[in-house]
């Protein structure tokens, strides 16, 4: 249980770091150096302002200094990347493939939260994350390569092809970038499964955003999320839904 305990704070300060690199990237600045901000006022946050989660409930939501309201987003990343580390650990395999996963985990809720907010995947994200999972799959998976990049290069082909045919329309091209890396990460055949399970959740999303009013049928939806959303549950549990689904049919 305290193993546990810890994973979970330490993902917890992952994700308020984490926030620091989306609002970083957003403004064009280094998240490497230089003291944490408030975005209204630019005063710059003391320890206690920081802490994950807790402050944002002690400070009541609101700036310390100019009273503005914190957005929800900063809680609400610590916590899930919290809540996916302790899925994403796992005892039985080694530090190294424990530690790629919670990076690519890292590179993942960023590009989730960047695509949401502003509808682009950030080069500077998604081009180390596929640098680090080519080398991992490298040097890790020698009698499984063929299965990995033939994942990366068939996802991908498979949506510049869309890409291609709507002329843009359907999706962006960083989204042709982005199977890249859910292709090495997952493998074969989980990355089919991700590729589903993310127009599914995509539709599902989608449909009731009509039905609410709030997107129309031209509106522009960031599909990211909905790539990563599948290949997180295809990455935590595809083993089980494809034997389930195997067990269906033979």
């Amino acid at each position: 249980m305290i193993i546990y305990i810890l994973i979970f704070l330490f993902g917890l300060i992952v994700g308020s770091f984490l926030n620091c690199v989306i609002f970083r990237l957003e403004k064009n600045k280094s998240f490497l150096k230089g003291r944490s901000y408030c975005p209204n006022c630019k005063h710059v946050l003391a320890w206690y302002d920081l802490i994950p989660v807790l402050s944002f409930i002690v400070l009541k939501r609101r700036c310390h200094y100019c009273k503005k309201p914190i957005s929800w987003q900063y809680p609400l990343v610590e916590m899930i990347t919290g809540l996916l580390f302790l899925l994403i650990i796992n005892p039985e395999i080694s530090i190294i493939s424990n530690v790629y996963y919670l990076f690519i985990i890292s590179f993942l809720i960023v590009i989730f939260i960047y695509d949401l907010k502003h509808f682009i995947i950030p080069d500077k994200v998604l081009y180390p994350a596929i640098a680090i999972s080519f080398l991992y799959v490298i040097v890790n998976n020698q009698f499984s390569l063929i299965d990995y990049f033939s994942s990366a290069i068939g996802a991908s082909l498979f949506f510049l092809l869309i890409y291609l045919i709507s002329k843009g329309k359907w999706i962006g091209f960083g989204d042709v970038k982005l199977a890249i890396l859910l292709g090495l990460l997952l493998g074969w055949p989980r990355i089919v499964l991700a590729l589903f399970l993310s127009f599914v959740i995509g539709g599902i999303i989608g449909l009731g955003l009509i039905i609410l009013s709030k997107k129309k049928f031209k509106s522009e939806v960031p599909f990211a999320p909905f790539l990563i959303c599948g290949t997180l549950i295809s990455l935590l549990w595809g083993g089980q839904i494809i034997s389930w689904y195997l067990s269906l049919i033979f």
